[in-house]
């Protein structure tokens, strides 16, 4: 299909998958499927489910007797114009509807034994993944006198190794599994590639990405990640790929939001178990595992910093604390622009919690928040100008509309990927994921029931920033939002305001540290030698949702080394998607990481105007339009895939005395444009 659409699906077609069903036991199964257009679903020769002809989405149900074994499943999938969607569950009697289990699919016919060891053998990697990370922390407690010595380098180690469990199997091959599945994943491995490549080569052109030529601030399309960018400079300049170098920042950001948020719990309460249960539940929350994809979103590091040098500006409002507050703060905003934007509203909220310690230094303190917004101002101004420019000449601004499509649901506060909460969580399941987790709740429970949420000034900017994240997850439905986006230009880039939420998992992880302490002053020195661990184990555990899908990456092919370095070249690839299959751009935006060289292909956060005016000429490629539309450009050299291309395509061009095949790799050819 792929070649006869060249990746981008026609108005009206159909679809046809066969395969087999294998449920475990006898018994009354109902099937439920959701189409638009139509669908027919056939079992075992028989059509079970018909919900055929043209409709919007629609969902039909039924309940049929099912034996254990395999039978076979014929689905056939008809698109009349429009949206298409396509989606079946299954459930045992009384049950709700859920997904069906991959391993109960399978393209052949398989034995009901075969069957049952693939269920055990799933069944043993999870409940050995979670076993081996409830042993964890009992085997180091037995090491604690090397932890009571080293105890922060023992927590970086501890949480390091908890990002490895919790994104197993990652840690087997870093070098090849990613989530290129999902396009955002490499769009973002090409940004933190770009940044390394671009900040010690051409500091001031650091926005003018290499893609969507000849256009410029392509970077502030999307995350500009200059921090990731930063940690990745001195590891590709090892020579490690960029692959492996993407999936270590994925576990480095993991383990160091942990370790970050553990340092300032400890401070602040001056308990070691206080401080590794909130990193724990920190940074393997809810939110963050289901955004793996987005590197952005492990990468929480500085926030607890930020908080702690806030509180350091309100007990002593010197000008040292404020720089200090400042540099936390801009360095969790060159992580991303959405986290600039909550850890502003989170610092605000919490600094409002605070306003009865003013009566102490208030000349002071005010003049110390003002060198540290002042600083913040003239440092970031600079790399938020491009998405100004980007604003006013592109038009890329994001309505109060879209801050209400994706804002958040309450059923958003109980989804999780967890594996231990899907009994109950998947009913509830939301397009948002914000769970903060149980271990978290209930010991936030004990620091508000204790009153350590209001008495402690800590404790009280914490459950403060809470409230405002949930609020504002809200969007416009939220009371003054709208007033908000109109006094805030910040806001007007702000699209999924259900992010905001990711601030009551902050609130959750702190007040859960609080709650640990306050724990451990109800509990006998002799029951917390048991009670901690089993804390920490509880806390570091909860949120596994691994073993996560993913998928092998063999490297880029050898063909894009032959791509000229030399200035003046410009390379596009095809097949060029339409604004229906623009996501399949970002493989040619890795594949770009090779020469650097500016590139007409592109996928971002936002597409240019000028990208869907050469869309619309460049498809009919290798037509004579796309090739005067190339000369437009100043296209220099051309990659063809063949494989995703109809077959004459690369006879065509062989008869073209405008070009000259430079290397070949399989189906990829190179061409230079003489």
């Amino acid at each position: 299909m792929q070649r006869l659409w060249m990746g981008s699906a026609p108005a009206i077609f159909s679809v046809r998958w066969v395969g087999f069903l294998h449920p475990l036991a006898d018994g009354p199964y109902t099937l439920t499927v959701t189409s638009d257009d139509g669908a027919v679903v056939s079992i075992d020769g028989v059509p079970a489910l018909d919900n055929g002809g043209r409709h919007g989405l629609q969902t039909l149900s039924t309940t049929m007797p099912l034996t254990a074994g395999s039978h076979s499943v014929v689905i056939d999938f008809t698109q009349l114009g429009g949206g298409f969607a396509f989606d079946w569950q299954w459930a045992t009697a009384g049950a709700p509807p859920t997904p069906i289990p991959s391993w109960q699919l399978s393209p052949g016919k398989v034995s009901v034994a075969a069957i049952r060891s693939w269920h055990l053998v799933d069944q043993a990697v999870r409940a050995l993944l979670f076993l081996s990370a409830l042993l964890m922390l009992p085997l180091a407690w037995l090491r604690r006198d090397w932890f009571v010595a080293h105890p922060r380098l023992s927590a970086l180690v501890f949480f390091t190794l908890l990002a490895l469990l919790h994104t197993w199997p990652l840690a087997t091959d870093l070098a090849h599994l990613t989530r290129h599945d999902n396009r955002d994943s490499i769009l973002n491995e090409w940004i933190v590639g770009w940044v390394a490549h671009q900040l010690p080569r051409a500091p001031l052109q650091l926005f003018d990405g290499n893609i969507f030529h000849p256009e410029r601030y392509t970077l502030a399309y999307s995350e500009p990640m200059i921090v990731q960018g930063v940690m990745a400079m001195p590891l590709l300049a090892l020579g490690l790929p960029l692959v492996l170098t993407y999936n270590l920042l994925l576990v480095a950001g993991f383990a160091l939001s942990a370790w970050t948020m553990a340092l300032v719990i400890q401070k602040w309460t001056r308990d070691w178990t206080a401080g590794l249960v909130a990193g724990a539940i920190f940074a393997f929350n809810a939110h963050s595992l289901s955004r793996i994809p987005h590197l952005q979103a492990q990468h929480l590091e500085f926030l607890p910093f930020a908080l702690l040098a806030l509180d350091r500006v309100f007990e002593a409002p010197t000008s040292r604390n404020a720089l200090k507050l400042a540099g936390w703060f801009i360095l969790q905003s060159l992580t991303s622009v959405y986290l600039l934007v909550i850890t502003m509203f989170a610092l605000v909220a919490a600094g409002l919690s605070r306003l009865t310690d003013l009566k102490r230094h208030p000349l002071f303190t005010l003049r110390a928040l003002a060198i540290a917004a002042g600083v913040s101002v003239v440092v970031l101004t600079p790399f938020l100008l491009p998405y100004w420019f980007v604003s006013r000449d592109l038009g890329l601004v994001r309505s109060l509309g879209d801050a209400e499509n994706f804002s958040a649901h309450w059923r958003a506060y109980l989804t999780t990927p967890a594996r231990l909460h899907a009994w109950w969580s998947t009913g509830l399941a939301d397009a948002n994921v914000l769970f903060p987790g149980a271990v978290g709740l209930a010991l936030s429970l004990v620091a508000i029931v204790r009153g350590t949420a209001f008495s402690d000034r800590r404790a009280r900017m914490c459950l403060a920033l809470g409230i405002a994240g949930v609020a504002l997850s809200f969007g416009p439905a939220m009371p003054g939002y709208g007033l908000l986006y109109t006094v805030m230009p910040l806001l007007h880039g702000i699209r999924a305001t259900a992010r905001f939420g990711i601030l009551a998992t902050v609130a959750v992880a702190a007040l859960a540290g609080f709650g640990t302490a306050a724990l451990r002053a109800m509990v006998a020195p002799r029951g917390w030698r048991v009670v901690a661990p089993l804390l920490v184990a509880l806390a570091s555990t909860e949120s596994i949702a691994a073993p996560l899908g993913l998928v092998r990456f063999d490297g880029i092919p050898p063909v894009y080394r032959s791509v000229p370095r030399t200035p003046g070249t410009v390379v596009v690839e095809y097949p060029f998607f339409g604004s229906r299959s623009v996501q399949f751009h970002a493989h040619y935006m890795l594949n770009s990481t090779d020469h650097w060289q500016p590139l007409v292909n592109g996928y971002s956060g936002f597409q240019p105007p000028s990208f869907y005016a050469n869309a619309a000429v460049l498809q009919t490629f290798p037509a004579d339009d796309a090739f005067a539309r190339m000369r437009q450009l100043g296209v220099t050299h051309i990659v063809v895939n063949g494989g995703q291309m109809p077959p004459a395509t690369l006879e065509t061009l062989a008869t073209r005395s405008d070009l000259e095949q430079i290397d070949a790799f399989g189906a990829i050819v190179l061409f230079r444009v003489k």
